[in-house]
């Protein structure tokens, strides 16, 4: 009888291992992408920050350098020097040109192209980009100075002066310093680096420092004749202003301040722009003209960037983090794989006889493991017991008729009974079965070893049943039961098989003999054959007493009979059906049982079927 194989589970896809893994290996991506992306952005936004400051604080540093050399020389000439030093501490290439894109200076090499665009233009009377205390009052650099430039002589006067002002100062307890103009004026500051005006006694001599010296009167004449010359040109005439307590660093103001003072100006709106105008002339031929300045990425390396303590932190923060989840995940999800696995361990490592089951506590591949293991547990039991009952069974199929012989021997060794035909004819059928019970005993051992040797040939299926009944009618005589073949009715001609033939008797007879032992008198026993597709269909048909269902998945056992109590006129010797589904099994098919209690039984072999000889 075939064993039904038992369905196979479907494992919900949330429960698969597999997906569980993959599961966890994304969540353990998504957490490390998430915290290096949040560190690429932090950190990269803040390098980027630090990078343009830095580098607008370079622009800003080459810019008004180049500024100042264009405000204290008349030329750009001798420049050159001042680029490349610029570039080797900015790491940018720094190119000047003139406002038709003539070459002045280039720290890179010559035939380097320029940048597209230019980064600024240098020109010294008109920048707001120099960040010195009067660079943003009229565009002017302070430091172009021009006319307004003090002696040497003037210097050591006022100088000397200053050092007195500042040792007054002190005399009244206010620390001063004494730092130096662009014009070469000292100029008193506090200690915050801002002017110096307060009053004090007049013998400080403070009016002293801030009266224009010979130089710079010259240089305000000129620029008030050049304001008042604009004015007129304007429709203004305000005459020539009156000298009062200038800034000297910025003429154009006392200019405008003395035109004020005058009383003839409406606003010093109206007279500032000509001022301005003017100190522009004047200073024009002291300092460079306008030139471009381009910027880009410098020919030597730049400072490498060093990654500040803050950002290592979030990175070692991040990344332990990221290990943190990693490690407390993998040991939830290791935990949980591991703990079935080990029941499973301990289960197998447990002595054979005890059989031991594991709970099944999931629905995953491990679930189903157990499972496994739980049948063949449960078959193994099964099987020990067969074992054990197969060889009881067999020491009493063998005691009984070795038991008989020994028996009448001893009584004919000892002279109390005769040899006569009747006790000769008992013994040799003891013998015989129990010949027959070691042959099927060999049969079976071959069976499982895989050495059942068969001779196929082609056979023809109503050929093996007329063989069969013709070789049990005697007995289904004897028992007073029926023993018929049903004739072929189908078209197409007869099955064939390419089987061994004494093999196939030997199965078929198995079951008549088993039928006629289970079918009551006047019972009726039928052989039938058929064809079913490429297969064909062996059925043998009583009409016994029927096997229960309880019984019908074991007739097929080694030693297994329904009648418990072994009796020879109701059962044989238990191996006759397990030899049928060996060799049927041999042959390539299959055998089955079928019956309902008191209306008899069914068995069915399946075997492959085979074409016809090319003779018949």
């Amino acid at each position: 009888m075939r064993r039904r194989q038992p369905r196979k589970r479907r494992i919900p896809v949330r429960k698969r291992l597999l997906v569980r893994l993959l599961s966890v290996s994304a969540l353990i991506a998504v957490c490390s992408v998430a915290a290096t992306a949040w560190l690429a952005v932090t950190t990269t936004t803040s390098a980027l920050r630090e990078e343009q400051g830095q580098d607008l604080a370079a622009d800003m540093k080459i810019l008004a350098q180049l500024s100042g050399y264009a405000a204290t020389h008349p030329s750009w000439q001798g420049v050159e020097g001042t680029v490349r030093a610029l570039a080797m501490t900015t790491g940018r290439r720094i190119a000047l040109t003139t406002a038709d894109r003539v070459l002045i200076a280039d720290s890179a090499p010559h035939g380097t192209a320029l940048p597209l665009g230019a980064a600024a233009t240098v020109d010294p009377l008109h920048t707001d980009t120099y960040t010195e205390p009067g660079a943003q009052l009229n565009g002017v650099d302070p430091r172009a100075v021009g006319p307004y430039r003090l002696t040497a002589r003037e210097r050591e006067r006022m100088d000397a002066l200053a050092d007195k002002m500042r040792q007054c100062y002190a005399s009244q307890g206010v620390e001063v310093t004494v730092r130096r103009a662009p014009s070469g004026r000292p100029v008193l500051s506090d200690s915050d680096g801002s002017p110096r005006s307060a009053y004090l006694p007049e013998e400080c001599g403070y009016y002293m420092l801030v009266t224009p010296t010979a130089t710079e009167k010259k240089a305000v004449d000129a620029l008030a004749e050049g304001t008042r010359a604009c004015l007129q040109q304007n429709g203004h005439d305000f005459g020539r202003p009156e000298f009062v307590s200038p800034d000297p660093a910025k003429p154009n103001r006392y200019v405008v301040a003395g035109f004020d003072k005058l009383g003839r100006s409406k606003s010093a709106r109206q007279a500032q722009p000509c001022a301005d105008s003017a100190l522009r002339a004047q200073l024009d031929p002291y300092v460079a003209p306008a030139a471009e300045l381009f910027l880009g990425i410098g020919d030597l390396p730049t400072p490498r960037f060093d990654m500040s303590p803050a950002n290592k932190a979030k990175i070692v923060g991040a990344a332990g983090l990221v290990l943190a989840v990693t490690v407390a995940v993998t040991a939830v999800v290791a935990v949980r794989l591991v703990r079935p696995l080990r029941a499973l361990t301990a289960a197998a490592q447990q002595p054979p006889e005890l059989h031991v089951r594991v709970p099944v506590t999931t629905r995953d591949e491990t679930g189903i493991l157990a499972e496994a293991f739980n049948d063949l547990a449960e078959r193994r039991e099964r099987l020990e017991a067969q074992r054990k009952a197969m060889v009881s069974d067999i020491a009493h199929e063998l005691r009984s008729p070795l038991t008989n012989i020994r028996g009448w021997l001893e009584v004919i060794r000892d002279g109390l009974v005769d040899p006569d035909p009747a006790l000769l004819s008992s013994l040799h059928e003891e013998a015989v079965v129990l010949q027959r019970i070691i042959d099927d005993l060999q049969d079976l051992a071959a069976a499982d070893a895989g050495t059942l040797r068969l001779h196929r040939e082609p056979v023809r299926a109503d050929d093996l049943l007329d063989q069969v009944a013709a070789a049990h009618r005697v007995a289904a005589g004897a028992a007073g039961v029926t023993l018929r073949t049903e004739p072929w009715a189908e078209a197409g001609g007869k099955p064939w098989l390419d089987a061994d033939p004494v093999r196939m008797r030997q199965a078929l007879g198995n079951l008549v003999s088993n039928a006629l032992r289970h079918t009551p008198t006047d019972g009726t026993v039928t052989l039938a054959a058929r064809r079913a597709g490429d297969r064909v269909v062996f059925t043998v048909t009583d009409t016994g007493t029927g096997i229960a269902p309880d019984d019908l998945p074991h007739v097929f056992d080694r030693f297994w009979r329904a009648e418990k109590s072994r009796s020879r006129r109701t059962g044989g010797s238990g191996l006759g059906l397990a030899i049928v589904r060996h060799l049927v099994a041999a042959h390539g098919g299959t055998a089955e049982a079928a019956s309902e209690p008191g209306a008899g039984a069914v068995f069915t072999l399946r075997l492959p079927g085979a074409p016809p000889p090319d003779d018949q």
